[in-house]
């Protein structure tokens, strides 16, 4: 009975707990695995919580310190990088967070009541781009931005979840702002992870068709100027509309007999497909947007069924 009764009290905030892990671990695999451990050092350690925090902030203690528990020792799982099966053009630059994967809309769900002290919007706080930002940071900060800025806990009330003082806090929030404030942004304007604009909506079509088709005249007009490519694991990333058609007409040189399937989805807010080739699991791409313009494809190679599946709609 008593197992139930916990379960009960924490379904509620099962899948803020995952999306707080995956903030802070960039990987929704990694993130499964920590917040089954948060589940189950909560439930062990049920009989010392004396209701002196909120049960909300209780957990995300624990699960904030169990994502640094795993980043201190385990470090970064970065998957094996995989190999083209054809001569790829070289890359204009390396990326530097191979684990980064796509979190399924389908997963989301509102932080509850962020505090008065949140700085970021829902849908910042889950895009790609503010991801991996999180991920180059040093992990205290990145927990603290998160937890402060994100989810709206005042220095007083994250102080405890990070076992430091409020003045500790405050210095490691300032500098992930201040680190944050230098880099430059990935993020285009996307529509979030509401319901799409016309416009965008007839974007994601334009890009859908052409890609299938192999039609890289046409994709390269949907592109900004800025544009990028980007494939984790695999460390290539592709800068600028010239480098990306080059890729894109080795990959499409390499793969004109095989058809090509995009089935519409969403992850991280924002528009994406899940994409098949030949029949088989191909990727999860993710469109980040700027005005009726294309200005990111990241094209994460997830190459096995059970993967696919998350973002592919439900019969």
């Amino acid at each position: 009975m008593a197992e139930i009764a916990f379960e009960e009290q924490v379904a509620a905030y099962r899948r803020e707990l995952l999306l707080h892990c995956y903030r802070l671990l960039g990987s929704l695999t990694d993130a499964e695995d920590v917040l089954q451990e948060t589940l189950l050092a909560a439930w062990r350690g049920l009989d010392g919580f004396e209701g002196r925090a909120s049960l909300r902030s209780w957990l995300y203690r624990i699960a904030t310190n169990r994502c640094l528990n795993a980043l201190r020792d385990r470090g970064r799982r970065v998957p094996p990088e995989p190999k083209p099966p054809f001569e790829p053009p070289p890359p204009s630059r390396h990326g530097d967070v191979p684990w980064l994967q796509p979190y399924p809309d389908t997963l989301l769900v509102p932080d509850a009541a962020p505090g008065p002290e949140a700085r970021c919007t829902a849908r910042e706080a889950v895009e790609l781009a503010f991801v991996a930002a999180l991920q180059r940071l040093p992990p205290r900060q990145a927990a603290a931005l998160v937890l402060c800025d994100v989810l709206g806990y005042p220095l007083g009330e994250a102080a405890p979840m990070l076992d430091a003082t409020p003045a500790a806090v405050k210095g490691l929030l300032q500098r992930a702002r201040a680190t944050l404030g230098r880099q430059p942004s990935d993020a285009g304007q996307t529509s979030g992870a509401g319901q799409a604009s016309v416009p965008e909506r007839e974007l994601v079509r334009r890009f859908a068709d052409a890609f299938t088709a192999g039609d890289v005249d046409t994709l390269v007009t949907l592109l900004t100027d800025d544009a990028w490519l980007a494939m984790p694991p695999a460390p290539h990333e592709y800068h600028g509309v010239a480098a990306i058609a080059a890729f894109l007409r080795a990959s499409t040189a390499w793969s004109a007999d095989l058809p090509v399937l995009l089935v519409p989805t969403r992850a991280n807010g924002q528009p994406a497909f899940t994409c098949r080739l030949g029949g088989q699991p191909a990727g999860v791409i993710v469109l980040t947007l700027s005005g009726e313009r294309v200005r990111g494809i990241t094209r994460f190679l997830v190459l096995d069924e059970d993967s696919l599946s998350r973002f592919e709609p439900r019969c």
